[in-house]
């Protein structure tokens, strides 16, 4: 037997990934980051797309695990685990999608206040009412870190012996023709993307994050986007997951026709739990991926986590997790339809539930899962649907009887945050008794505007429409 024979293909393909290892090691990237991407780089060489097709999973039925709203109230177990817990965000996005060039968490969205605000005063209270360091750290990227430090910097009683951020990775665009390096002379920043939230595992372990949290005792994480400000921490789940000695556990909403297209949970055939999302999804499936019947439960992002078994499965792997590839198509630059197209190699830090033993989910309420990803999130939670406590949670309007908002704003006047803050001038309307309001079209709202029940303005005309100040809103109304 020759020893020394070698696979042409895994020749070709290390021949084709030197440039990008080359590329990763003169920004400093850790060898570990490097071959992390070789392994997901070599998938895609090999013609795999991250696709999970029907034939490879079940749906998740009611009743396969616990439902938060069912537990039976604070434990033990799990105001013993308060103490050895550590709350971290996820802070690397800039929401360039809502026209932001710098951390989406330093926008403001309640009382004057940021996400960062009330993040770190939520943390604060928890801390008073059970007399704990509760620590809490942001993984930040290269572009959020210096803006984030400086927003932290006016809580001096935020501090503990944990650092308050460490810094995620990032990963090399693969042009699709030849799946070569993305080259961008005239920005060279386009040229990399972010490898998703998955990069959070292996960023613990390079920042020495993970390692400082279990020289400290932090043996639990409650891990969840820094926009969504429904994502606190709650003593009865904590406690079932301490108790349970669950190794990581993911939790689950109810899917909605709103909720459609996020990751939804589902089972592969070898009985482990898995993640789907919608990129992961063949296209003739994608009707399918949005029957919120059959796929009842989508991914909050929020994850509970044991770090002591976390730092078991990484040693265990040479500290390279294998999660499932999001291969996902778009160009260099994001904003020029006609620059070269491209791969982005990404993970979703969810899909971990298919590799831990006893990895479980949690149904959760909706009110854990209020995200602000576009400017009608942000419109709701300014608005007077929204309220913010004496302990800093965002909840819904207590004199608000008509349930969640539903609104729908025309992204060719509202999709920007300057779009939305120069046609709401004196603020939202009051939308405390509205059901749903659509516009279609440039409206610029006066200030004590009032909208209720379902409304729906449509403005025809090639010129923006002012309702007037003090103006009760109410059924379609419609500008020519």
């Amino acid at each position: 037997m020759n020893c020394n024979k070698h696979n042409p293909l895994e020749t070709k393909t290390a021949i084709q990934f030197q440039p990008f290892a080359e590329k990763m090691e003169r920004s400093g990237l850790p060898p570990i980051v490097i071959d992390t991407f070789r392994y997901y780089y070599t998938l895609l060489v090999q013609g795999e797309t991250g696709f999970i097709t029907r034939e490879e999973i079940d749906p998740v039925r009611e009743g396969e695990f616990a439902d938060a709203e069912k537990l039976s109230g604070p434990t033990e177990a799990g105001l013993a685990a308060l103490k050895k817990l550590v709350v971290i965000k996820l802070n690397g996005g800039l929401g360039t999608s809502m026209g932001l060039s710098r951390a989406k968490s330093l926008l403001e969205v309640k009382d004057g206040l940021t996400f960062i605000d009330i993040i770190v005063r939520q943390v604060l209270v928890h801390r008073r009412r059970h007399g704990i360091d509760l620590p809490i750290v942001f993984m930040n990227s290269f572009n959020t870190e210096g803006d984030t430090l400086e927003a932290l910097s006016s809580y001096k009683e935020l501090a503990t012996e944990i650092p308050l951020t460490f810094l995620q990775h990032k990963f090399p665009k693969v042009v699709q023709d030849g799946l070569i390096p993305a080259v961008c002379p005239s920005n060279p920043d386009l040229e990399w993307n972010p490898p998703g939230h998955g990069d959070i595992y292996t960023a613990l372990t390079t920042s020495g994050m993970l390692q400082q949290l279990l020289d400290a005792g932090i043996h639990y994480a409650f891990i969840s986007n820094s926009d969504n400000l429904g994502a606190v921490v709650d003593e009865d789940i904590l406690g079932y997951f301490a108790q349970n000695n669950f190794p990581f556990m993911m939790e689950v909403a109810d899917r909605t026709y709103a909720s459609s297209k996020g990751g939804h949970l589902a089972r592969l055939k070898s009985g482990r739990l898995t993640l789907r999302e919608i990129a992961q999804c063949p296209e003739d499936e994608t009707d399918e991926f949005q029957d919120v019947n059959l796929y009842r439960y989508f991914n909050t992002n929020t994850i509970w986590v044991n770090l002591l078994a976390l730092k078991d499965l990484l040693e265990a792997h040479q500290n390279v997790i294998h999660l499932s590839m999001i291969r996902n198509p778009k160009t260099v630059d994001p904003r020029d339809d006609s620059s070269p197209p491209v791969y982005q190699l990404e993970t979703a830090m969810g899909s971990a539930v298919s590799i831990f033993d006893r990895a479980t989910a949690i149904r959760v309420p909706r009110t854990r899962f209020a995200p602000v990803k576009k400017c009608h999130d942000l419109l709701g939670l300014w608005s007077d649907c929204y309220v913010l406590t004496d302990d800093y949670f965002v909840i819904q309007n207590p004199r608000r009887r008509a349930g969640p908002i539903v609104l729908k704003l025309d992204s060719r006047y509202y999709k920007r945050i300057d779009q939305l803050k120069a046609r709401f001038p004196h603020g939202t309307p009051s939308l405390l008794d509205c059901v749903s309001l659509d516009i279609d079209g440039d409206v610029v709202f006066g200030k004590d505007v009032v909208v209720r029940g379902k409304v729906v303005i449509a403005n025809r005309s090639d010129r923006p429409i002012t309702i007037p100040d003090g103006s009760l809103i109410e059924g379609n109304i419609g500008f020519k």
